[in-house]
């Protein structure tokens, strides 16, 4: 399992040989103590002999943009498995990488409903009825090969062929392809924010790429907060496709730019965290309509409904562009 993407230009490794629990217990603790944006961890099992480690070892990996404080890390791994585990801990520097384009190295073409999610060597693929996006490389988060992209683009399909949402924002856009495929599907304006400026620059380029500049508007911003996503509210629509814990910290500021009646398409979530992620919007009156699970990976659509939060008030502006 990968939880996170290794952070742009990630050229600072912790690893660590243990058991299955060790080194599940250390990649949640890992992914739950660091910002999304600044570290990533993996644990996986061993298929092969090798002359460092036997089959059936696991080893858990964490990827960090800046060099780790490798005490703190430690004291994180002897919590969850021992002082002899934090010892055995080793670092590293690798060999800095653009993950996306390794990772888009072969990659076929994603359907999800009516979306086709695909690099530029596969133009031309697209059915007369499909919505094609272009996904290039960029070091952002967002192919449509991953089960949370993927969910969240079938969820938004769904909703589609029963709505049509009238203001729209996404959080932690990543490469776009949420905001990308909103606005193809509805020719309007939509609004995106991701924390990485990175992801921001290319949520533009693939925006010009697909032809839909003129309706997705992105800006660098922690979660809502930045004035032009909060003035341009209140939003129908919500994509927030993260990890766990950032979805249930934004939960208020996330309900205090829904409409009455909106609805929210929450992923990044394994099956395990979505209780606690239920729970949080729940606080903020949204209930579950629809799930959708893939390789792991839940993908949830909510709306509001039961008591309504108190919501904070802010000023209405104009859609963009005029």
């Amino acid at each position: 399992m990968l939880e996170g993407l290794p952070p742009n230009n990630a050229a600072h490794r912790m690893r660590l040989v243990c058991d299955e629990t060790q080194a599940r217990a250390i990649a949640d603790l890992i992914v739950e103590m660091f910002d999304p944006a600044d570290a990533a961890a993996s644990a996986f099992e061993l298929e092969e002999n090798t002359k460092e480690w036997k089959s059936g070892d696991w080893i858990v990996e964490a990827y960090f943009g800046d060099p780790p404080d490798e005490d703190y890390v430690r004291s994180l791994v002897e919590t969850v498995a021992g002082a002899d585990a934090a010892k055995a801990v080793v670092f590293s520097l690798i060999e800095q990488r653009d993950w996306i384009a390794a990772s888009l190295e072969g990659l076929a073409p994603v359907r999800a409903g009516r979306f086709l999610v695909h690099g530029s060597h596969d133009r031309g693929k697209a059915a007369p009825n499909d919505i094609a996006l272009e996904i290039e490389a960029a070091l952002a988060f967002g192919t449509g090969h991953h089960g949370t992209t993927r969910g969240c683009l079938l969820m938004l399909d769904w909703v589609l062929k029963r709505r049509r949402p009238k203001d729209i924002l996404d959080v932690g856009t990543g490469t776009g392809v949420l905001a990308l495929a909103a606005a193809r599907a509805l020719r309007q304006p939509i609004m995106a924010g991701d924390i990485d400026p990175i992801a921001v620059e290319a949520t533009k380029a693939n925006a010009v790429l697909n032809g839909a500049r003129p309706w997705v508007e992105a800006f660098t911003a922690r979660g809502v907060l930045h004035p032009s996503l909060r003035m341009s509210g209140p939003y129908d629509l919500i994509f927030a496709n993260i990890l766990a814990r950032p979805l249930r910290q934004m939960a208020p500021d996330i309900a205090a730019v829904a409409t009455d009646d909106a609805e929210i398409i929450l992923s990044g979530l394994l099956s395990r965290d979505v209780p606690g992620v239920l729970s949080s919007y729940g606080a903020q009156g949204f209930a579950l309509v629809r799930r959708i699970d893939l390789e792991g990976w839940a993908t949830l659509l909510m709306r509001v409904g039961g008591p309504k939060p108190t919501k904070r008030p802010f000023v209405r502006k104009a859609h963009w562009p005029p």
